[in-house]
């Protein structure tokens, strides 16, 4: 049976560059959604947040967030994350991944194991 499969992320990020090598190296159809060209909808934003925690969607380590000013980064709230992660998509995790409604944040090949099987 084929799951309906998309990933979100950067075109050029390392991570997704090996997620989207782990999927392709077995043969797994999937759609990829550029957010920093494509842009995210704050519905599906806001729906991530709600599945996996925003806590876990912003993208702390990454530069996009660490250039911003302390005071933005401190007192972070999910209001202020979401706002955030809407006008700059570079500060949400990746890769994002959706397989039949449900979200996986990031890329582990145990994790991608569990979720497709061992191919």
């Amino acid at each position: 049976m084929t799951k309906f499969v998309t990933i979100y992320g950067i075109r050029n990020c390392d991570t997704m560059k090996k997620a989207r090598a782990w999927l392709d190296g077995r043969k797994i159809g999937y759609g990829f959604h550029d957010y920093k060209t494509q842009g995210i909808d704050r519905g599906r934003l806001e729906s991530w947040a709600r599945e996996v925690g925003w806590e876990t969607l912003l993208n702390r380590a990454g530069t996009t967030f660490k250039k911003l000013p302390e005071a933005e980064r401190e007192g972070m709230t999910e209001k202020k994350a979401l706002a955030l992660m809407l006008a700059q998509p570079s500060m949400i995790k990746r890769p994002v991944l959706e397989v039949e409604g449900k979200v996986t944040i990031g890329f582990k090949t145990e994790v991608y194991e569990k979720i497709f099987g061992r191919r």
